[in-house]
């Protein structure tokens, strides 16, 4: 699902001059949610993803979906699985805990698992923060990358941070604090806003 990059652009462009110099550099737009799949399972990616290279976790990833024949399992079905099966897979002691307790979780009638999407984006937040493992970050990738939501800042992430001290000619790095009032203007596409600050950072330095 690919985000409303035409509108974000041409309201960043409006309100802020120095972004509209980032989005030269980086170009289009390519933002897009990864709608395959579950929330569950979407939320057990992010989990195995954290900490590691891309490469290996989509391998430690890909271990783990193989207990399942290739495929996302339903949390009853992960909840089955021997603790030692997952850290075999290559899963930490802790991270087969999160992975566990985010199944417990989605397993209860009572949470919203499969609903997050009907959810406002403080609420989708304060739902998987209940998890172990769950903090705000991932639960703000969350709505960016699943569910496609087009006004989060993720004021904690460094690459934000760094993102921003470089575009703005910083000498230190923003605090979180910081970071949304530098990107209070950009609302509502601030996740649009994101991603090309994220894509900067891959570009050679001036």
């Amino acid at each position: 699902m690919k985000l409303p990059a035409r509108k974000a652009v041409a309201h960043l462009r409006a309100v802020d001059p120095v972004f509209a110099g980032v989005i030269d550099r980086v170009g289009p737009c390519q933002a897009r949610a990864r709608v395959e799949g579950t929330h569950f399972g979407a939320v057990m990616r992010s989990i195995v993803y954290q900490q590691l290279s891309g490469a290996a976790a989509a391998t430690i990833h890909g271990r783990v979906l193989a207990l399942f024949g290739g495929q996302e399992p339903s949390p009853r079905a992960l909840l089955r699985v021997d603790d030692a099966r997952l850290r075999a897979a290559g899963l930490s002691g802790q991270k087969t805990a999160y992975v566990k307790n985010l199944a417990a979780h989605a397993a209860t009638r009572g949470f919203p698992m499969e609903r997050l999407h009907e959810l406002d984006d403080a609420a989708v937040i304060e739902a998987l923060t209940q998890v172990k493992g769950v903090g705000r970050w991932t639960a703000q990738m969350f709505l960016m990358f699943r569910l496609g939501r087009p006004d989060v800042l993720p004021e904690l992430d460094l690459g934000i941070q760094k993102g921003i001290q470089r575009a703005y000619g910083l000498r230190r790095l923003p605090k979180p604090a910081q970071v949304l009032k530098r990107g209070a203007p950009w609302a509502p596409y601030r996740t649009i806003a994101s991603w090309y600050l994220w894509r900067m950072l891959e570009l050679p330095m001036d």
